[in-house]
């Protein structure tokens, strides 16, 4: 690869090769549909953690923590905080619910409680999201791997696009999940070097980095008021908590793994493990923005002038680590871009089969029509999604926008899912309701901080993080309220 060390390009193309290697041995047993979307239940829960912490973690995590607490402090990291509450939760309540109910869609319960409508508004918000957050994930990716590899950025969507479409549509969940420990592996492996590095690049040896972390207030949570106007550790925290809430309740993504797992207890300790150990490496990232804050103070003639936060740390993999050590982190950041790209893709294609295929057009598919159905998904998925890549080229601000609205969309699912779980009384109408005023209320905070002139005076004065947090509850005290009323109504 132009740009890079022979030894450096050598240990990506090995990374490379290993992932594809991994989906052809997956790929080597027989198949069924069931197979192809839960890895034949029969996982080991630590296999399953790493998965979920790679899901967790994406390329833009990778580069995006660093350039937060480079640019400002620690506040983000609040998160990340919220996970012990949110990963009780999940294994108190969503594990056994989910796994009782056998059926590998986190959304056919929707039609259960609510009618084909849920079930239906439910997968399409996430297959529209998904493709959104596979264009920004490669595109992103690709813009910062640009200047480190020598290659274009439509030729690095492609590689990666290609890739992981390619083991993924052989192996399916289990070379998903398998991929995963070894990205996962090499993910943290990329992050640690990039610490010791740092570490030994420091002019007056480790403790200076301390030294300017605390003079600059770079190790800052936040402002512990009680504003809902700025990004405070409660507003984060209490972010944290309903973000957590849909990864954990509703996200296909995270859902599809409690399958994969051989036991109910196998599918609980896989959560704690891949929840609890985002904590620590989550802190790792932005312990490696701190430190670049800190490197490059000491060292400011080593830092281009008008750099961006976002492209200090690719700028220092670029030009400060060690031939070899380079590939190893590069690698970590393709690792982190393609476990979140093949989930995206293998459970895409799960809900294609099991919500839509199966459910309006074949029910009783045979075998060899779903496998079929899954792989044809899986390449049309994967398509899509590095076209979106390609086309955030030329029209950024139009997919920006999209992603935007894809979050305003997916934001009404949460509240939909816990009117489900909570009222027993809540039927179609309290859903309708709930999720259209929701919807509504979440289009408000999203959109209004744009309005001008006269219309300026109606804008949100919540912070965007309060978006989901507000919306939410409103779906959820809506739908209850009618549902009280509609019971109430009908004993009358």
């Amino acid at each position: 690869m132009k740009g890079l060390a022979y030894i450096d390009s050598a240990i990506i193309l090995l990374y490379l090769t290993s992932m594809v290697v991994v989906g052809l041995w997956v790929g080597r047993k027989g198949r069924t549909s069931d197979y192809f979307m839960s890895a034949g239940r029969s996982l080991p829960g630590w296999a399953v953690g790493l998965s979920i912490f790679g899901t967790y973690v994406s390329s833009i995590s990778f580069l995006a923590l660093p350039g937060k607490s480079y640019s400002s402090n620690w506040n983000t990291f609040v998160f990340s905080l919220s996970i012990p509450v949110t990963t009780w939760l999940a294994v108190r309540f969503f594990v056994p619910f989910y796994r009782r109910s056998g059926e590998v869609s986190a959304y056919s319960h929707f039609e259960h409680r609510f009618g084909p409508w849920a079930r239906t508004y439910a997968v399409i918000c996430y297959l529209l999201t998904q493709l959104a957050r596979m264009g920004t994930i490669m595109y992103l990716l690709a813009l910062a791997l640009t200047p480190m590899t020598g290659l274009s950025i439509v030729t690095l969507i492609l590689i990666t696009g290609i890739i992981v479409i390619v083991y993924t549509i052989i192996g399916g969940m289990e070379a998903v999940i398998w991929t995963d420990v070894v990205q996962s592996i090499v993910l943290i492996g990329g992050a640690l070097v990039c610490v010791l590095i740092l570490f030994l690049g420091m002019p007056q040896g480790s403790g200076q980095i301390f030294q300017i972390a605390v003079q600059y207030d770079k190790l800052s949570l936040g402002s512990f008021g009680t504003s809902l106007s700025d990004s405070t550790f409660w507003v984060v925290l209490i972010y944290g908590i309903f973000i957590n809430l849909q990864n954990f309740g509703i996200d296909q993504s995270y859902v599809q793994r409690y399958f994969t797992a051989r036991t109910d207890y196998e599918a609980v300790k896989s959560v704690w493990l891949g929840a609890m150990l985002y904590l620590p490496i989550s802190a790792v990232f932005f312990f490696i923005g701190t430190q670049l804050f800190a490197f490059y103070i000491a060292q400011p003639d080593l830092l281009p002038v008008g750099i961006k936060p976002d492209q200090v740390f690719p700028h220092f993999i670029a030009t400060g680590l060690p031939v070899g050590i380079g590939g190893i982190v590069i690698a970590a950041i393709l690792a982190a871009a393609q476990s979140t790209l093949s989930s995206s893709i293998n459970c895409s294609a799960t809900l294609i089969l099991c919500d839509l295929y199966r459910r309006y057009l074949r029910p009783d598919a045979p075998e060899r029509e779903s496998m079929l159905v899954l792989r044809i998904a899986t390449l049309l998925i994967g398509t899509a999604g590095t076209l979106t890549a390609m086309a955030m080229i030329r029209v950024k601000s139009a997919l920006d926008a999209w992603w935007e609205l894809a979050g305003i969309f997916s934001g009404g699912m949460l509240g939909l899912f816990l009117l489900g779980i909570i009222s027993r009384h809540a039927r179609n109408a309290a859903a309708v309701t709930g999720v259209t005023i929701g919807v509504l209320l979440i289009c408000w905070m999203s959109l209004s901080p744009n309005w001008t002139g006269s219309w300026a005076f109606y804008r949100s004065p919540f912070h965007k993080f309060m978006i989901i947090v507000i919306g939410t509850i409103t779906i959820l005290l809506v739908g209850l309220l009618v549902s009280r009323f509609t019971s109430y109504s009908g004993r009358r």
